[in-house]
């Protein structure tokens, strides 16, 4: 908490430089370089084969899927692909990957420079990305599975990542936060990673240093390895600038180091101290072939890139005149985006559809705990309630709280049969109201000739006079245009 504190106080001298590295697992079926699964939730060392086990002469083979995965990432992020690729083998012993090394890319990653936009408080901000690069996963050391050792775990050994490497541009754990947000919605569009940072198929390393406002060189770094959450991402940045901070203004040397996390008391510790690009002694993968990208399978996944939040954004704002918040809320997750999409097919009113999504259809989401894709009414079902309020059938009211959840406990049912049936239908007809409205008039006489005296706030009790009459299914509207020529 010390340092956290000195943190703040001296904020103003210093500024934050933050790049991070992300590593999404990609979304296929099998490894990097084999047939092995990669289904979450598997036993220890199922999911393993000689390739995984590094058994003599099993040969790696590469995965075309994974390949075409990380060029859609690229090409979403503004990248220019590499066409002539490699894989190297990067030689820093990893103690649960049975080779000893791992495969990744370095002279060549297959996508260069691009970048990401965030909003900030200060307006839209582009942090720049160094590269895009494919490797291989590592397996899991266990220390608590045996009082003596350490245990190993395959399984996940050999799963594809590709690593997004931004440039220093980030200046604030809240930027840090919006950028990583950014990134895994990406990630969940394309469809090329769930993003589920607590199942670890999206890790965050936070490279972090600080200097003097106003100063051009870059002060010496800490990297913070393996973030499993966003929220932790923006507080380990907390607590390391803070760290930092705190030694520069007591004189001492800061070290070029490996720190982890600890989520339980915010604090970060280290590791070891950190290696250069040199002491992992690069080389080409002597057993995998070089390979070359031709145009037309890049093109190809550039056609099959879904149109993303930013795009959609602008297409909501513009063409069905949403407010920017509805839209942000709206694309946020893209099976919510689809779900609305449809939902406007077969209705105009695109203001009410979307207070529909946001409201009646979110709430029940979240007190379901289900996501869109588990909601039991169909798009035009939703349309047909937005419908039937806009025609007068239905009050919002009735329709909100009353028909919607018969609606989702008979999904079956004909929507307009089923407020029928429970007596929901509102009563617009002029003939049905004006006994009503005369009656309400004749006993309310007194605040008739308030009315016409200038208290016209007193219309409302008029209208609420005959909903309660009517058992609420009279349509204000329509009671309103019936009172008003009446009270001339």
């Amino acid at each position: 908490m010390l340092i956290f504190t000195a943190f703040m106080s001296n904020s103003g001298e210093y500024e934050i430089v933050v790049g991070l590295e992300v590593h999404a697992q990609l979304l296929t079926q099998s490894k990097l370089f084999c047939g092995d699964s990669i289904a979450f939730g598997a036993e220890p060392n199922t999911h393993v084969s000689p390739v995984t086990l590094a058994h003599p002469g099993s040969l790696p083979k590469m995965n075309q899927k994974a390949i075409g995965h990380a060029i859609k990432m690229g090409l979403a992020c503004h990248c220019e692909i590499e066409q002539k690729n490699y894989f190297a083998r990067k030689n820093y012993f990893y103690p649960d990957l049975p080779k000893g090394y791992q495969i990744s890319q370095h002279t060549t990653p297959i996508c260069k420079n691009g970048f990401v936009k965030i909003k900030t408080p200060h307006g839209e901000k582009s942090i720049r990305l160094n590269r895009i690069h494919m490797e291989e996963d590592a397996g899991k050391s266990l220390h608590d599975a045996d009082d003596k050792n350490t245990a190993v775990d395959y399984t996940r050994a050999g799963t594809p990542l590709i690593e997004i490497v931004s440039e220093p541009d980030i200046r604030s754990s809240d930027e840090a936060f919006t950028y990583v947000s950014e990134l895994r919605k990406l990630v969940r569009y394309l469809d090329v990673c769930d993003g589920n940072m607590e199942e670890g198929s999206m890790r965050c390393d936070a490279n972090i240093s600080v200097r003097k406002k106003g100063d051009e060189k870059l002060g010496t770094k800490v990297e913070v390895k393996n973030l499993n959450s966003i929220r932790n991402v923006k507080r380990a940045i907390d607590f390391e600038a803070g760290r930092l901070i705190k030694k520069l203004e007591n004189g001492e040397t800061i070290k070029q180091q490996t720190r982890s996390f600890d989520a339980n008391n915010g604090t970060t510790f280290a590791i070891r101290d950190k290696e250069d690009a040199e002491d992992y002694r690069y080389f080409p993968d002597p057993d995998l072939t070089p390979f070359d990208l031709k145009d037309e399978f890049i093109a190809e996944i550039q056609a099959s890139i879904p149109a993303l939040p930013a795009e959609r954004i602008q297409k909501y704002i513009s063409e069905y005149q949403l407010p920017e918040y509805d839209a942000q809320v709206l694309t946020e997750e893209k099976e919510t985006s689809d779900y609305f999409e449809q939902v406007v097919r077969h209705t105009k009113n695109y203001k009410a559809a979307a207070n529909w999504m946001l409201g009646p259809v979110k709430n029940w989401l979240n007190e379901n705990g289900k996501s869109i894709s588990g909601f039991v009414l169909q798009p035009q079902q939703v349309a047909s309630l937005v419908n039937c309020v806009d025609d007068g059938r239905l009050s919002f009211s009735a329709a909100s709280t009353k028909l919607f959840q018969l609606l989702i406990q008979n999904p079956a049912e004909d929507l307009v049969a089923l407020a029928e049936k429970n007596n929901l239908i509102q009563q617009s007809d002029a003939t049905a109201l004006e006994p009503v409205i005369d009656e309400v008039l004749e006993k309310f006489a007194a605040k008739v000739s308030e009315y016409k005296k200038g208290k016209k706030g007193l219309l409302a009790l008029f209208v609420g006079e005959v909903m309660k009459r009517t058992k609420g299914k009279a349509d204000p509207k329509k009671t309103n245009e019936i009172l008003l020529e009446k009270l001339k």
